[in-house]
């Protein structure tokens, strides 16, 4: 231990600190009953935790309390003599402790196991061999006791005297390892166990090759130190693998998840061997699937992800595709979403149709299915057999029936899915556009949503190439639009709802009269006029006509051009010229009919000024038929998709080669990494699983690269002066920002001459911060300084203030000192992240939360003003570089964030420059979006603050 570190005492937290008397305490301490001396004793624990020396307490203590056999008193002692102060100024022992040391050996030797064992823990927190040395007879005599308890205390006691003093003695392995051969108890024999291991490990390897056939029946305790002996002892000494890998694939049985976990972990780094790794893979799996905590499936599956990550162990997983599959039997989305993910890249042709058959039963199980996460869930199926299509081309056409039933879905986003999927299918494979197209005649009339139907509409007018198609198509476009002239018979729909509600007043003023009804039975029941009206007002509209009626004219627009491309290919395809002329004639009455209905007050909102010129222009073409129109509808339509799809693929391409790219490699020259200052970035499977698991536990999810922990100046920005030079107190605090809490470590350093008493730090929040706990007072010498921690709890992403005082006493008066603020920025909470385009629309339109900022900024550069912006927000652009490639204008952008929270930031960007000005400045605005007031709010200042820091260095 070094000097500058002390001893790590047990923790208690205290309430308001009170004034106390310290001739009050004695007094209570003496002449108090048990109870009394209970309370008094807590408050002198309190007190010497707080900074208070007491000295004067000790053999008062020693007197009058520590003859008692009361229990609590006894547990509350063990705290007293592990916080006391035991050594003079000099560093000698002091003489009152000789009598504390022979009331240890007496507790040693109780009948009562409870004090025995309580004590034998706190023997392993003495740092004194002076006080331990007298006890060693009565701590091995522990070995003997009868109860469990006391044994496995005891041989943590000596594992801890030998680590520390091991003179005191000498033979513990020896005398553990006979101790070990006697045990039954699975703790006395773990505990015994793990002391060889670090203190003797030839005895224990001895120990383990003399009871291999018998692991499997110890407890999992003991399991677990067996596994990481064979980790350490294989990694450092190869050769021995062969001796002990079969006890592992033994252990991949064990009845503890933790161990079986643990083996398998340890299996695949100690053998690359096809049947390791199978093996490995399948104890995962089955984790996975038997395990119900969603925190233990996430993190067990990124195991298999980092498996799949080495081109070895991933052809050997190829197999295992179906029992990856079984883990979507959790109903947890994420689960489902990084399963589906893991299949999709191991998934090989010798089992894409087994993995198709099991997708299309997971879309049976989804129907009829209430849950808010159905929805996406049926999204992620629908992608994932997308993919399937794409990939292998041999299933697709197994695919594409399933995939058109969503069509019909409630569920608008799974419904887009199938249909950017069929688009892509009918452009690639060209024997399936037959089988395409029919069962999107048939699923046409029973979609729902008018993006859908959209998208349909497009894609038939597009690849319908056959005469008896084209008609077919035309006839259920005009089933679902209604009757045609729509004007016409929107008003006779409205004169007979007028009617019949005339009908329902008038016979309400004669008698009432009500018709039968004949029910199931046979029987007549009454049935009310009201009733009768109002089914016959609540008749429903044709899907394509109700849209029309609610003012969504765009697909009406959509509906014209791909009439008008029908139109144009039935009169290629066919020889008659009446059928010609009565095809277009047609096409031309439905698209007149729309612009007669958008400007007749009918629908809730009127045509749009776009929608008519488009429909006019339809109407042109049919009409003239100018052989450069006639060739845009006919073929540049299909052109610009096939281009739009080969440019979606050599994205993918470049993608997955950077990829491949950024696998990582050893080079001759890479710099060595130490495994105490590793970021844990570049884990390997090699690697030491259970020191790395510990390291990840105590750092959390905040990394630190190497060039970090070596560099001061990076932990230096993070320091914060809380008060002056000349401050009789001095203050500055490192802010340590952790996932989901920041942790102050605050050095306090008296500048005066005078001791000051019970120093405090107070400290209050602003925003969604909220104060773990209250730092505890101290007591500072003259000249003297500490560094005390506070923890401030975190919930959301918002920009939070911190602020407060320090108040101390003095021999004659109390004092604060004012702290100065520390700022919480929100750019720790959040990170770039992606997402569709779908999707970017759809939280769009439900994030309430909107907040624009104004662009006032010295760049003159687009490009350059946009790369700015996602430096200071953390943001990720969506759109593609090739769309804000080039130089113009204007330039439009969509970003996106996500917090560690989990709340999602939305951001459009729109500014522009003259282009004629060279030196002109950026001007525009940011609009953002979110679903909380706070994160929209903060990003907009941090957006600004950013703007007006670089015109100040302008």
């Amino acid at each position: 231990m070094s000097l500058a570190e002390g001893p790590c005492y047990t923790i208690i937290n205290s309430a308001e600190t009170e004034q106390f008397n310290e001739m009050q305490l004695k007094q209570d301490l003496e002449k108090g009953d048990v109870n009394l001396k209970i309370e008094t004793l807590k408050k002198v624990i309190q007190l010497m935790l707080n900074g208070e020396r007491l000295p004067g307490l000790l053999m008062t203590i020693i007197r009058f309390v520590l003859p008692l056999q009361n229990h609590t008193v006894k547990k509350l002692l063990l705290i007293f003599w592990e916080i006391v102060p035991k050594t003079s100024s000099d560093g000698k022992l002091l003489q009152e402790m000789i009598l504390v040391c022979d009331a240890y050996r007496k507790d040693l030797q109780h009948p009562n196991e409870f004090l025995r064992g309580s004590t034998l823990r706190f023997l392993c927190k003495l740092k004194e061999p002076e006080l331990l040395e007298p006890l060693m007879p009565a701590i091995r005599a522990c070995l003997d006791h009868r109860h469990s308890y006391v044994r496995r205390n005891a041989v943590l006691a000596i594992f801890t005297i030998y680590k520390n003093f091991e003179w005191l003695v000498p033979d513990g392995p020896e005398l553990i390892a006979n101790f070990l051969d006697t045990q039954q108890d699975m703790s006395c024999k773990r505990n015994a166990f793990l002391m060889l291991l670090h203190a003797d490990q030839e005895r224990a390897l001895n120990y383990l090759a003399s009871c291999l056939d018998q692991v499997n029946n110890f407890g999992d305790i003991l399991q677990l130190v067996i596994v990481e002996l064979i980790y350490k002892v294989c990694h450092a000494n190869p050769s021995e693998r062969s001796r002990f890998i079969r006890c592992i694939y033994n252990l991949l049985n064990s009845s503890s998840n933790a161990v079986r976990y643990e083996a398998a972990g340890t299996l695949i780094t100690l053998s690359s061997a096809p049947t390791a790794i199978k093996a490995a893979a399948g104890c995962y799996i089955e984790l996975i699937v038997k395990e119900s905590d969603n925190n233990v499936k996430l993190i067990v599956l990124d195991r298999l992800i980092a498996m799949k990550e080495n081109e070895n162990m991933e052809r050997v997983m190829q197999d295992l595709v179906m029992d990856i599959l079984r883990v979507l039997a959790a109903p947890d989305i994420e689960v489902r979403r990084k399963t589906l993910a893991l299949a999709m890249d191991l998934v090989s042709s010798r089992n894409i149709e087994e993995m198709v058959l099991v997708l299309k039963k997971e879309v049976s199980k989804t129907h009829n299915v209430e849950h808010e996460d159905t929805g996406k869930y049926r999204q992620l199926l629908v992608r994932t057999l997308h993919s399937c299509s794409i990939k292998f081309p041999d299933v697709a056409a197994t695919v594409i029936p399933v995939l058109v039933e969503f069509l019909s879905d409630n569920n608008e986003l799974a419904a887009t899915d199938v249909l950017i999927f069929i688009r892509e299918a009918i452009q690639k494979f060209p024997s399936l556009r037959n089988l395409i197209v029919e069962k999107l005649v048939e699923a046409f009339p029973a979609i729902k949503s008018s993006k859908v139907h959209r998208a349909a509409v497009w894609i038939l007018g597009e690849y319908v190439d056959s005469a008896d198609q084209i008609l077919e198509v035309l006839e259920v476009i005009n089933q679902t639009l209604g009757e045609i002239p729509m004007v016409e018979a929107e008003q006779k729909r409205l004169l007979g709802e007028q009617s019949e509600e005339d009908q329902q007043a008038t016979g309400a003023v004669k008698d009432n009269a009500a018709p039968n009804k004949v029910t199931s039975d046979g029987t007549y029941a009454t049935q009310s006029a009201f009733s009768v009206a109002t089914v016959a007002k609540k008749e429903k509209r044709p899907p394509l006509r109700q849209y029309l009626m609610d003012g969504e004219f765009f697909i009406g627009a959509s509906l014209a051009a791909t009439l008008t491309k029908l139109a144009l290919r039935y009169m290629e395809l066919e020889s008659d010229t009446c059928k010609k002329n009565r095809t277009c004639s047609q096409a031309m009455l439905v698209m007149s009919s729309i612009l007669h209905l958008g400007k007749s007050g009918f629908p809730t909102k009127p045509i749009t000024n776009d929608d008519i010129d488009r429909i006019f222009l339809c109407l042109k073409t049919l009409s003239e038929l100018t052989p450069e129109a006639v060739e845009v509808f006919r073929h540049r339509c299909r052109e610009a998709l096939g281009k739009m799809l080969d440019a979606q693929h050599e994205e993918e391409l470049q993608t997955q080669k950077e990829k491949q790219k950024s696998v990582a490699k050893v080079q001759p020259d890479d710099p060595v990494v130490f495994s105490q200052l590793s970021s844990g970035r570049d884990n390997q499977l090699g690697e030491n699983v259970f020191e790395s698991s510990l390291n990840q536990a105590l750092a959390g999810t905040k990394s630190t690269n190497l060039s970090e922990v070596a560099s001061p100046n990076n932990k230096l920005n993070k320091v914060t002066q809380l008060t002056g030079f000349s401050d009789p107190v001095y203050a500055e605090a490192y802010v340590n920002v952790n996932q989901y809490d920041i942790v102050l470590d605050v050095l306090i350093v008296n500048q005066t001459n005078d001791t000051l008493q019970n120093c405090i730090l107070e400290l209050a929040t602003l925003g969604d911060l909220k104060l773990v706990e209250r730092p505890h007072p101290v007591v500072l010498a003259p000249h003297d300084f500490c560094n005390i921690k506070a923890t401030v709890k975190v919930s959301s992403t918002e920009n939070g203030v911190i602020f407060g005082n320090i108040v101390y006493d003095t021999s004659n008066t109390s004092n604060v000192v004012v702290l100065n603020t520390i700022h919480i920025d929100i750019m720790d909470y959040i990170i770039p992240a992606t997402c569709t385009d779908t999707e970017f629309r759809q939280m769009w339109q439900d994030f309430e939360w909107e907040n624009k900022v104004t662009v006032n900024t010295t760049y003159t550069d687009l490009h350059e003003y946009l790369k700015h912006l996602l430096k200071c927000t953390n943001m990720k652009c969506l759109t593609p570089e090739k769309a804000l490639s080039g130089q113009c204008g204007f330039m439009a952008a969509n970003m996106y964030a996500r917090s560690i929270f989990g709340e999602n930031a939305l951001a459009n960007l729109s500014i522009e420059k003259p282009m004629d000005d060279k030196d002109a400045k950026v001007t525009g605005h940011i609009r953002i979006r979110a679903k909380s007031q706070g994160m929209a709010l903060s990003l907009g200042d941090k957006i600004s603050s950013s703007q007006k820091q670089s015109v100040q260095a302008a």
